[in-house]
């Protein structure tokens, strides 16, 4: 046998795992988070982040991966332009101060080859915690339409606004806010 051949063929076996992994970017135009709060204790009212932007990396043999999402809180839009300047503001989402909240996983938790959470560092107000996110519905396929190749899914979470330093109206407004982020992410 060549030795040459024997050499390349070892060095292409090591070298795959490497290369097993996927990158995925988020479509903005798809992953869009909306939240809801209770709102003195008559209403829920939910609002929406009309920009976002992330990276997904994927190696589902190996049961392993990654989440980057950042999302541009001053693209708050709460329905009516009134509402949205006030929720923007100080003691609430405070955008002048901080434009973005993000999330950044290295943990993906599999249940066969679905992703169905994520547990990473959260940062909102300037505050970093650990949050844990479900992810609901994952998939991966061919986009019908487009042909491109996509994984997605629904990611849902409940967090208390106070551990992040948003204290403004509690209890009158909930501190629990639900957040739920549909995400499609194509394969780069």
């Amino acid at each position: 046998m060549n030795k040459s051949f024997v050499v390349c063929a070892l060095a292409t076996a090591l070298a795959a795992p490497a290369f097993a992994a996927d990158t995925f970017t988020m479509d903005p135009e798809y992953t869009i988070p909306v939240f809801e709060v209770q709102h003195l204790g008559f209403t829920t009212q939910r609002g929406r982040f009309d920009k976002t932007e992330g990276k997904v990396v994927l190696d589902i043999p190996a049961k392993t991966g990654s989440v980057e999402f950042t999302v541009h809180t001053n693209s708050l839009d709460m329905g009516s332009r009134a509402w949205t300047i006030h929720v923007s503001s100080e003691g609430l989402f405070n955008i002048e101060k901080y434009p973005t909240m993000k999330f950044k996983s290295d943990k993906l938790i599999f249940d066969g080859d679905k992703v169905v959470a994520a547990e990473g560092q959260f940062t909102l107000l300037g505050v970093t915690k650990p949050l844990k996110v479900a992810v609901n519905r994952f998939s991966c396929a061919t986009h019908p339409l487009n042909k491109k190749y996509l994984c997605a899914g629904d990611i849902a979470v409940t967090l208390k606004r106070s551990e992040f330093g948003m204290n403004k109206y509690i209890p009158t407004v909930s501190d629990e806010i639900k957040i739920s982020v549909p995400v499609e992410a194509y394969r780069d």
